[in-house]
């Protein structure tokens, strides 16, 4: 509660100042600016592809085989030194922490409860997480987020401060901010996160049938009590890892810009910045990661991921227990593997990893059809939210990131999705029914990588289509315009998608 505090005191000093994840920003000239606005106009013509578009990543976008290891490739703009770094970083992102205490010092501390044994294991070759696929499917690289509402005391901070809209929640008192559905030996699990889908279906313009499957969630044979009555249950996949650099990158202005909170401009778009304390830096700042925007730089993602998916503490997140509550006594006075288990020196090699997995190049971004689906994309509204591309901060010590023209098709902004994707879970300034527009470079290959396809915040989608047929709310203008697309159109617009 005590950072809660500290962060809503100094909020509006923090926002007003405009930091960005402490990068060494070098400041745009005039003439810098009028390229980059130049350059970042939407398109307005579908005949040819645009100039620099089958470098998504600028100059970090990686060539190479089509496989599962597409989104595992460094930087391409990388220089021979740093590759080294970069080598050491996917290794500890691979490695496998086990039970402390152990002769192998370097890698004990696991849990007590956990989730996963490694980053790897839930970000498979670096892309995306999904559901189980059958009962014998264990739930990694998918979780439930767990809170319950906070009260009106706990928003006695924020309103003291001025702060209109934020959204207080609390862990849930027994389980925490985490379902952990493993435990170290001799120590039961959570328990197990329940699944159950129904079809439902929905015919489009054309007569078509496409069968959407709706989730419901539950905590299923709780091995510590009672779960609350008003516990607030949020899944949530792990998002693909490439270009998470160049999404800290973009400028905080360019992405504030794009925010209508009141739809001053009547287009039904309506996006908002989400604003939270960073642990790593210790301040508010510009939520940009995370299927909420909850996190707003690499480093304290990371540093979250550590401890609430592994149980491994660093100096960020200090306790060695993880996401243990205080009435799991036995858990927090199980062996730790140090203080920190995982050192600034780790958590430095695996930031530097995460911020340097590269974007593949585009594929066959002149193609006619794919150019067609461009046009319908724009046509249909969808680049109101999936904003096409940026010019990142120009950066003094990281020249992977420095001044590219990327093109992440998203705003990094919060939106109302609707009913049926609300998960009615808060965070920060994110209500229950909005998202963080999700970036879409890649999409296409998230099958070749991982070797499975499901899509949106909780992978209930299968296909491209089924994710933008989910979306509602701000977005139900635009899916309503898809869905009354004849066959040709529809599938040129997956087909564009795809080539991402």
């Amino acid at each position: 509660m005590r950072r809660l505090v500290l962060a809503l005191i100094v909020w509006p000093a923090a926002v007003a100042a405009g930091a960005s994840g402490g990068l060494a920003i070098v400041g745009r000239t005039p003439d810098e600016a009028s390229r980059v606005t130049a350059v970042t106009a939407p398109a307005t013509s579908f005949d040819a592809q645009e100039r620099f578009e089958a470098k998504p990543g600028g100059g970090a976008t990686t060539e190479g085989p089509l496989n599962a290891d597409a989104f595992s490739r460094s930087s391409a703009n990388m220089s021979f030194e740093r590759e080294l770094d970069f080598k050491v970083g996917n290794g500890l992102f691979r490695k496998l922490w086990i039970t402390a205490p152990s002769s192998t010092r370097v890698s004990d501390g696991l849990g007590p409860l956990f989730n996963a044994r490694s980053c790897q294991s839930c970000h498979l070759k670096d892309g995306r997480g999904h559901p189980p696929t059958g009962p014998g499917d264990p739930a990694v690289g998918m979780f439930l987020r767990l809170s319950v509402p906070g009260t009106h005391a706990d928003l006695l901070p924020a309103l003291a401060a001025g702060i209109d809209g934020y959204l207080a929640t609390l862990p849930e008192p027994t389980y925490g901010g985490q379902l952990q559905t493993f435990g170290v030996p001799g120590l039961p699990a959570e328990a197990r996160m329940g699944i159950s889908y129904t079809e439902e279906p929905m015919t489009l313009g054309d007569g078509a049938v496409v069968s959407l499957r709706r989730p419901e969630y539950s905590v299923v044979d709780p091995a510590y009590g009672p779960v609350s009555p008003d516990v607030q249950l949020s899944p949530r996949v792990a998002p693909q890892m490439i270009g998470l650099g160049l999404l800290e990158a973009v400028p905080e202005a360019d992405i504030l810009v794009l925010a209508d909170p009141d739809d001053a401009d009547g287009d039904g778009i309506s996006g908002r910045a989400n604003q939270v304390w960073s642990l790593a830096e210790g301040r508010v700042m510009l939520g940009r990661f995370g299927h909420k925007a909850g996190q707003p730089t690499v480093r304290d993602q990371a540093a979250s991921a550590f401890s609430g998916d592994i149980g491994i503490s660093t100096l960020v997140h200090p306790d060695s227990w993880g996401d243990c509550t205080e009435t799991q006594t036995v858990c927090r006075a199980q062996p730790d593997g140090g203080q920190p288990e995982a050192d600034d020196t780790v958590l430095d090699l695996v930031t530097f990893y995460s911020r340097n997995l590269a974007v593949p190049a585009r594929r066959d971004p002149g193609d006619p059809v794919v150019l067609a689906g461009k046009q319908v994309f724009y046509e249909a509204g969808c680049d109101a939210c999936h904003h096409p591309k940026f010019v990142t901060d120009r950066l003094a010590d990281q020249p992977e990131q420095s001044f590219q023209l990327i093109w992440p098709y998203t705003d990094l902004l919060l939106h109302d999705m609707g009913e049926g994707l609300a998960d009615h879970r808060p965070e920060a300034l994110a209500d229950g029914r909005e998202w963080r527009t999700a970036p879409l470079w890649g999409i296409g290959l998230t099958k070749r990588v991982t070797g499975q396809q499901t899509f949106l915040h909780d992978g209930r989608a299968r296909t491209l289509l089924e994710a933008v047929l989910w979306h509602g709310g701000e977005a139900e203008a635009a899916r309503d315009a898809v869905a009354a697309l004849p066959a040709s159109d529809r599938d040129a617009l997956i087909r564009f998608l795809e080539s991402l």
